[in-house]
């Protein structure tokens, strides 16, 4: 299974058959650097943040299916045809989203207890934007010799003024110091 490095909007489902007790040591990287889960499934790079691990019992009537429309935004033809199958899940799945891949293009070789349900696309959100009409946008806005160089200035005169009401500060504090003492 070939992730490549510009992947983007891909979601990957794996059942995990584990019994219950053995699951979070399966799927929690040890302070050792030792992952279990990133072993099974052959990855050179793989992002602990974006690794999610769904217990189906914890969906209570919700099905799998409808979980990841939901929390992943999936549809399409492929998932469709896929919700029978990920519905007669049961125990654990590894939900891998393209981030977990860390944009590391890497071929997996993916091994018992994982066992990978689906690959599903996330729908591409296309929206139109209205054009720019401003200066900025045309690229000309940029200090030209119009404004005078007032643009400069001013950052030079905010400069100044904070420096004086530095010393201003310092000067007050320096008295009140020496007034009191």
């Amino acid at each position: 299974m070939e992730i490549s490095a510009a992947e983007e909007g891909v979601t990957r489902v794996f059942h995990l058959d584990l019994p219950a007790d053995a699951v979070e040591r399966f799927t929690t990287q040890a302070g050792t650097g030792e992952w279990p889960l990133q072993y099974a499934l052959g990855a050179e790079t793989l992002r602990p943040a974006f690794v999610e691990v769904v217990r189906l019992s914890d969906l209570g009537d919700m099905a799998l299916s409808t979980y990841l429309a939901e929390a992943h935004a999936l549809s399409g033809p492929d998932f469709e045809a896929a919700r029978p199958q990920l519905d007669a899940l049961a125990g654990h799945v590894v939900v891998l989203p393209s981030q977990a891949f860390d944009h590391t293009a890497q071929v997996l070789n993916v091994q018992s207890p994982l066992r990978w349900i689906g690959t599903f696309l996330e729908p591409r959100v296309r929206r139109a934007a209205a054009p720019l009409h401003s200066e900025a946008a045309r690229g000309t806005s940029g200090g030209s010799s119009r404004d005078g160089g007032r643009a400069l200035g001013g950052n030079r005169l905010l400069r100044a003024l904070a420096v004086l009401l530095i010393v201003l500060f310092v000067g007050a504090l320096a008295i009140g110091l020496g007034l009191g003492g």
